[in-house]
């Protein structure tokens, strides 16, 4: 029977034979990490690498994700389906271990993990969601969610603020199920991290309301084992166990040093390394005893059988509550869902009534998800009642109260938007939230993320504009909608009245592979007229909202505020004699994926006097009006100055519209 240690060993060994062979990657920390890796994954975890979607797993991230090949040679080594010959794939094209963790790729890889600090903000929404669905489905006797969400990270986790936003949210929820190992080795790319960050790790997260454990020696198993068995025990706060560790653990020469950190170790030291270890086996090869004590095969199938026969006794005792649980982990939209959606929008439609399209979307959320999508969990940035997220009837979520489906995030747009990966990512929510679109810089690396993994996540951005007016410059949102545009697989909506607002709700609540970004007014939008047809044509993104009397000689395509601008100049147009179509595009990705005969049936490329006009960075707008059409939009940041004036100060008018159409015919 291997030793602990030897177990651990085999992590430290695989972790340098994938880096050399790929002759990239990170050796130092997985060497560092394999007795915490061997401590946590054979003494805790509760997963079935038969099944790695299995509900009721433990969830485990990686936050330092740098540290991958720890994890690819613990997910071999358990049993999951990884081969060796993945391993030596390490960092290839096409392979199933990247050089970081990604989402989807690579069975038993929970989050895409990289970008440092993420990982620990994404596990709090994973926790989080293990609290609300225990507290809205577990009965007396019947805790069918019941699981841990266990972290690895590191000191660069730690320095970037992501990780304080979401920890400091994480202590005051109470999150007693969220476990973190805090691999403190002190080395990080540029050296020693004592010149750089010196803090009290220990009472920053004491400060948090954590339960910590600090001193504990990552190289020793029993120490570890028994960290981790008293973090288990505390219920009503999360915990912090502080892991002294060594950098490249093990290695002759380049242990506790940051030249084993982002390079391989090198033939020699490998070879040095394993000698120390006793290891004599060939690169990529386990030795049979070791292999079994690692495979948790075994383990895993009788788990989830003890929990599969626990739900169906749970099934027979509460039916509508067990499908109503199924359903939402399996992602699915409750039956008759899609029709009533469909109904709100033709209602909305018959409104002449002039609104923000921030409130358009409070009346969305509330014709969509009271009494029908228990499944949707709203909140805001300290902002709620300027972005109208909160939704008739919902409760605010707290510690002494799981059950709320609102949650307060206060000024934390960044952690904000990692829960909410973290929340979609565990399955049985539908997360959105709100904030200003201007602040949506603060939570672009989540966004990105949400992007990369596809995972439905809805932002409410509002105040989308030099709309918002006095506030100035530093609120108004010049260059935001174009650059969110340009993050692949995000759909970015500005509609110009509460019927496209609820059309774009509805695509963002319908689409199962990715993010919905929606940039709304803070002023009145007037309703434009549209017939059935076009009402139906909302949902592929841009469709003509105003046709010319007879084939059109120029082309006005606008978003948002603007579109009633658009229509106002083709109708001053056509009185002079002039034929104009007008084109709305709420949504440019969606339109971007439609036929080619749809696309041409807008924008006939016959029709090359084009106008496009946005209160934003006009330069985006080039790929649909192409090198000899115009745009209206902004070249400058903002004013502080009332709305009004601002659009005729940055000539965002009708006039500037019919000038250039004219210029152009």
């Amino acid at each position: 029977m291997p030793t602990r240690k030897e177990l651990a060993n085999a992590v430290r060994v695989l972790s340098m034979d994938a880096v050399e062979k790929a002759n990239s990657g990170h050796p130092g920390a997985p060497m560092g990490m394999a007795d915490m890796a061997e401590a946590l994954w054979n003494g805790f975890m509760r997963h079935n690498p038969a099944n790695p979607d299995w509900a009721n797993r433990d969830r485990f991230i990686l936050s330092n994700g740098h540290a991958v090949a720890m994890l690819y040679s613990v997910l071999h080594l358990n049993g999951y389906d990884l081969p060796m010959s993945e391993l030596e794939r390490f960092r290839q094209l096409g392979s199933r271990t990247p050089g970081h963790p990604e989402f989807g790729i690579t069975p038993g890889v929970e989050a895409t993990g990289g970008p440092l600090g993420q990982g620990i903000a994404m596990a709090v929404g994973l926790a989080l969601a293990e609290r609300a669905l225990a507290a809205e489905f577990n009965r007396d006797n019947f805790p069918i969610v019941d699981h841990y969400t266990y972290v690895f990270l590191g000191e660069g986790c730690l320095m970037e603020g992501v990780s304080g936003e979401a920890s400091s949210l994480a202590g005051t929820l109470g999150l007693g199920k969220l476990i973190c190992l805090f691999d403190k080795n002190g080395i990080s790319i540029d050296g020693k991290v004592e010149g750089w960050f010196t803090e009290d790790v220990a009472m920053r997260y004491k400060s948090y309301g954590w339960h910590v454990i600090d001193n504990v020696d990552g190289h020793d198993a029993t120490a570890l084992r028994r960290a981790i068995s008293r973090a288990r025990k505390i219920t009503d706060k999360p915990s912090l166990i502080i892991c002294k560790t060594e950098m490249a653990h093990m290695a002759p020469t380049k242990a506790g040093s940051e030249s084993a950190h982002g390079s391989p170790l090198g033939a020699e030291e490998i070879a040095g390394a394993k000698k120390a270890m006793g290891w004599d086996a060939p690169a990529f090869t386990v030795p049979g005893d070791i292999k079994k004590g690692w495979d948790a095969r075994r383990r895993g199938k009788a788990a989830e059988k003890q929990w599969n026969e626990l739900f169906a006794a749970y099934a027979t005792a509460y039916p509508k509550e067990a499908a109503e649980f199924s359903r939402r982990m399996k992602g699915e939209l409750p039956s008759g869902w899609e029709q009533a959606a469909q109904a709100f929008i033709a209602e909305t439609q018959k409104s002449d009534k002039a609104v923000a399209t921030r409130a358009a979307s409070k009346s969305a959320l509330n014709a969509y998800v009271p009494g029908r999508l228990p499944e949707v969990m709203g909140g805001a940035a300290d902002l709620t009642p300027s972005v109208n997220t909160r939704f008739e009837g919902s409760k605010i979520l707290g510690k002494d109260d799981y059950s709320g489906r609102y949650i307060t995030y206060g000024v934390r747009e960044f952690a904000m938007g990692c829960i909410m990966n973290g929340l979609a990512l565990h399955g049985g929510f539908m997360p959105y939230a709100g904030t200003f679109l201007v602040f949506s810089d603060y939570a672009r690396g989540a966004i990105r993320l949400s992007c990369l993994m596809k995972q439905r996540v809805v932002w409410v951005l509002t105040h989308d504009s030099i709309g918002v007016g006095e506030d100035g410059p530093t609120h108004q949102p010049v260059e935001q909608v174009p650059s969110l545009r340009l993050i692949p697989g995000n759909h970015v909506w500005r509609p110009c009245d509460a019927a496209e607002t609820a059309v774009a709700w509805k695509s963002a609540i319908m689409r199962q592979d990715g993010p919905s970004c929606l940039a709304l007014s803070r002023q009145n939008l007037a309703p434009m007229q549209r017939d059935a047809a076009q009402l139906a044509a909302i949902e592929k993104g841009g469709y003509v909202l105003r046709d010319s009397k007879g084939a059109p000689e120029a082309i006005i395509i606008a978003t948002g505020s603007e579109v009633a601008l658009a229509v106002q100049a083709a109708e001053q147009l056509e009185a002079s004699g002039k034929r104009v179509r007008v084109v709305s595009m709420p949504c440019a990705e969606l339109f971007d994926t439609q036929s080619t005969d749809w696309k041409e049936s807008v924008l006939p490329s016959s029709v090359t006097a084009r106008v496009a006009v946005e209160a934003a960075a006009a330069d985006w707008w080039g790929k649909y009006t192409g090198f000899s059409g115009k745009v209206v939009g902004m070249r400058s940041f903002g004013e502080s100055a009332p709305a009004g004036q601002l659009f005729k100060h940055f000539e965002i008018t009708t006039d500037a519209v019919i000038a250039a159409v004219e210029e152009l015919l």
